[in-house]
């Protein structure tokens, strides 16, 4: 079956502005696009320039140069309702909430349709309890946010996103706070939310071997060394493509351990 493309990058250039506005470049001239229905890990090591592409996807911040297109429209031409209606974005800072149930925070989801009184409708609260279910805790609409687990909020953020009811959602390292058995729960809650509602799911994270056994594709970005313009700043495939071209044992080895290509695990060596 063809893959339907959602969002297009073409010759995108991304980085901030530096004192004095002099712009710094992270990654350069990159041509890649997400699918509707897929789960894709963004890889890389601190400072590579994830949460900048991130935050380019998401309209937080202006490429330096190319563009990015979101079912055939640029995104710059888009207006923030509409790319509310379009783009839902989990971030990495733990959410401090106090005073607000579940299913209260999952309903400002609503407020792209529901204005600015936030006045929810029988429809927002249908869709509201879904979201809650999809993600496994509608059996929590009533508990105070601030009681919570780290994976419990995570989970409630998620459904967040998804009362947004956006074809596409962009994640800010959603594991990082969490314990090992709420990280696989994550990701296999939001690789099957990719397969199951055909949602394009993008995000970034250092749980690597999680990403290599979860996800469709893998972009790895590679931090830049020098001002070579035909560096390449990202690798794009999925984990057994990426595997059997040699690109993951290159992008993952280092002092002190090694990629295994067969397991596709890591072997640290203690004599090192």
């Amino acid at each position: 079956m063809k893959r339907k493309e959602t969002i297009r990058l073409d010759g995108l250039s991304i980085g901030y502005l530096e004192k004095g506005q002099k712009s710094r470049t992270v990654a350069q001239d990159i041509n890649a696009a997400l699918y509707e229905g897929e789960f894709t890990c963004l890889l890389g090591a601190n400072g590579a320039g994830k949460s900048t592409l991130l935050r380019t996807l998401s309209a937080f911040q202006p490429p330096l140069a190319g563009g990015i297109s979101i079912r055939g429209n640029r995104l710059d031409a888009l207006s923030g309702s509409e790319r509310a209606r379009l783009i839902g974005v989990v971030l990495t800072e733990r959410t401090e909430v106090r005073h607000m149930t579940v299913s209260e925070l999952t309903s400002l989801g609503r407020q792209p349709y529901t204005g600015f009184l936030g006045n929810l409708s029988p429809d927002d609260r249908i869709i509201t309890d879904k979201a809650l279910e999809l993600v496994g805790m509608k059996d929590f609409a009533n508990r105070m946010v601030d009681t919570l687990s780290d994976g419990e909020r995570q989970k409630v953020m998620i459904a967040k996103a998804l009362a947004q009811e956006t074809p596409i959602i962009f994640l800010d390292e959603p594991t990082a706070y969490l314990d090992y058995p709420s990280k696989v729960e994550t990701m296999l809650l939001l690789c099957r939310l990719a397969h199951e509602e055909g949602k394009t799911i993008f995000l970034s994270t250092h749980d690597v071997e999680l990403a290599l056994q979860t996800a469709d594709s893998l972009w790895m970005m590679k931090r830049r060394r020098g001002e070579d313009p035909t560096e390449e700043s990202i690798c794009i495939g999925s984990p057994k493509e990426l595997t059997e071209n040699g690109q993951l044992g290159e992008f993952f080895t280092g002092k002190g351990f090694t990629f295994d290509p067969q397991t596709m695990r890591f072997c640290i060596d203690k004599t090192s």
